[in-house]
């Protein structure tokens, strides 16, 4: 079922037309494949990239958040501090001192000691006996540090160790040993504790592990998948490595100062029963230090104490195989998903949805440490950002290619319109989607000889003629505030009051087809014969008509019709069989006369019969030389 609705969703997504170039969304999501896929390689792997640094940044912020923890009570530091060294007068501490030391946390009711101290040459023989006579009946593993071949060991293999540093034979027939060497990152902070190393002499465990397995008193083994203490699994990283767990600042794990044992043999105050002891250097500008996300400089000897507390309440972080999977097929789909919303979204919508893919991933790596699990924040975000960054960089190079063809087929489209009109579409691409009823002028112009003229010129000729006849008919009637709806040829259809009417629009009708016959026979005249042949009539009326777009739904056009529409092209008739140039309805005569502050001198009027109309219509009539004479007035 699962399946069936992902082949869905798969053939869906193919169904949608994406905003790019499918070429170009499969080259990308291969690349993004290519790029994911290699990178959560190096992830399963455990090899050391640059990614580890990022991704020490974003456990740290988890840490920081979780806060300080309590670590398990079975646990506890003995510190040679700054008042023992004082005490003793120097550093290291005399063998004989450091076995009564043993001795003193041995009789305080210890059940074990790890002493995270190096104890590689023997010194005063009979001080060695002391330190190996406190040894001999308490269980007791003792630090040796291994020179490792990689400074910092990769995560995914047993770290290999060229020498190991091992206490005096003298001390350690009577204790364990075990490797106290820890992984660190690049910044110098301990991440993970290597339970198995390879020396030359075989296989050896760590010194936390060993402890651990003493304190316990259950030998200890190695699974696929983690270190088996008797029945016991503890999960591990890749190459048996425990990921560490802080509890908090130095001091968090219980510390005593050696020297109130040294002193008194057994402090009373100081309770160490059935504990695992932890003996190491606290004392200033003595032995490691080390940076950790809560505290900047805390000792060596907590970093193991932290190691066998994680060991001992099952805290150590769970970072396995299984962990680094999901961290790679995370960091893969997120990648693809980011791709993907890039090609079929908008670039907002696109950018919204990755960020929650990788607000969610992030927050939910945040709930999960809170259960022990590290997961990986800095994967998924190096994995899917340059594929998803440099899509979007395609994207917009694309985007910008097809808002400039839009920009072009716009303003070709435009021409087709007339630009009032275009411009309000560009606005309000639902206007006129219902017709409405509006008062407008209405002005129809017709060149007379045009037919013979035509016939002379030629075609080529008769274009190049007629795109400058209409070129002066819509300068005037811009001019004037008109809009040409239709060009027929050699005549013209024009309105005033389109798209939304004023108290003008009269008015400016009128002077519009004065303007237009003087501006139109100017022209002619330029044109050599054809002033001779050639003369432009205009009929003009106002009234109602309707605005609406007409056509088919895939091919429209606005104009105008009604009785109003009618009466205006009947009237160029009416010129005609007058012998005028200009033939406007009373109604519109009356309309502009009202608005302006001179009357129109009309030579003419007639009350004539419209053709197709049964009310007879009162018409002012003008003549070429009566024109210009009604212009000057208006």
């Amino acid at each position: 079922m699962a399946g069936t609705k992902g082949t869905r969703l798969a053939q869906s997504l193919w169904s949608m037309k994406p905003k790019l170039s499918r070429w170009i969304l499969l080259a990308a999501l291969a690349a993004g494949l290519i790029w994911s896929g290699l990178l959560a390689y190096i992830h399963l792997t455990g090899s050391a990239s640059v990614l580890d640094r990022f991704e020490t940044v974003f456990l740290d912020l988890k840490i920081a958040a979780a806060g300080e923890r309590s670590p398990p009570s079975d646990v506890v530091i003995v510190a040679i501090d700054d008042q023992t060294v004082n005490g003793v007068g120097q550093f290291p501490l005399p063998r004989n001192r450091l076995a009564a030391l043993i001795d003193a946390i041995e009789a305080a009711g210890a059940k074990a000691i790890a002493i995270d101290l190096l104890l590689p040459t023997t010194s005063d023989d009979s001080h060695d006996l002391d330190l190996g006579a406190a040894l001999k009946n308490f269980p007791s593993v003792i630090a040796a540090v291994g020179s490792l071949e990689e400074a910092l060991p990769l995560e995914n293999s047993v770290p290999v160790v060229e020498t190991v540093m091992v206490p005096a034979a003298a001390v350690s027939r009577f204790s364990k040993t075990g490797l106290a060497n820890i992984v660190t990152d690049t910044g110098g902070t301990p991440r993970h504790i290597p339970h198995l190393f390879l020396t030359p002499e075989g296989l050896k465990p760590s010194f936390s592990l060993q402890a651990f397995s003493l304190f316990q008193g259950e030998p200890h083994s190695f699974a696929a998948n983690g270190v088996r203490i008797g029945e016991q699994l503890r999960a591990t990283d890749l190459g048996w490595h425990m990921p560490l767990n802080y509890y908090g600042p130095g001091g968090t794990i219980p510390t005593f100062s050696a020297a109130n044992l040294m002193e008194q043999g057994s402090d009373p105050e100081i309770s160490l029963e059935d504990k695992l002891v932890v003996l190491g250097v606290t004392a200033t500008a003595v032995g490691d230090r080390f940076s950790t996300p809560f505290d900047p400089v805390m000792p060596g000897v907590e970093i193991q104490a932290t190691g066998l507390a994680n060991l001992l309440d099952h805290s150590a972080l769970i970072r396995g195989p299984e962990t680094r999977s999901l961290d790679g097929l995370v960091a893969v789909c997120i990648t693809l998903l980011g791709l993907l919303a890039i090609a079929y979204f908008s670039l907002a919508q696109a950018s919204f949805i990755y960020f929650v893919l990788m607000a969610v991933w992030l927050l939910f790596t945040a709930v999960a440490f809170t259960h022990g699990h590290w997961l990986n924040g800095a994967l998924p975000l190096a994995a899917s950002l340059p594929p998803v960054a440099a899509l979007i960089f395609v994207r917009q190079i694309s985007d910008r290619r097809w808002a400039r063809q839009q920009q072009i087929a716009q303003q070709e489209l435009a021409r087709f319109h007339a630009p009032r009109l275009a411009e309000r579409i560009a606005g309000d691409p639902t206007f006129l989607l219902h017709p409405r009823e509006q008062t407008v002028a209405v002005l129809f112009i017709d060149l007379s000889g045009y037919t013979g003229l035509s016939e002379q010129l030629g075609p080529a000729a008769t274009r190049d003629f007629l795109k400058e006849f209409h070129t002066v008919v819509v300068n005037v009637a811009s001019a004037n505030n008109g809009v040409v709806l239709d060009f027929m040829g050699d005549g013209a259809m024009l309105g005033f009051g389109i798209p939304d009417p004023a108290s003008s629009d009269p008015l400016n009708a009128c002077r519009c087809t004065f303007q237009l016959v003087e501006q139109v026979h100017d022209w002619l005249a330029l044109q050599s014969s054809m002033s001779e042949r050639c003369r432009l009539r205009v009929g003009g009326h106002i009234g109602q008509a309707v605005l609406s777009r007409l056509g088919h739904e895939q091919q429209q056009q606005i104009t105008a019709t009604g009785d109003c529409v009618n009466v205006a092209s009947r009237l160029l008739e009416v010129a005609k069989h007058h012998g005028a140039l200009v033939a406007l309805s009373s109604d519109l005569i009356a309309a502009a006369e009202n608005i302006s502050p001179n009357s129109l001198t009309v030579p003419r009027r007639e009350t004539e019969g419209i053709r197709g109309r049964r009310q007879s219509l009162s018409v002012g009539l003008w003549k070429s030389h009566e024109v210009l004479l009604s212009s000057k007035r208006l």
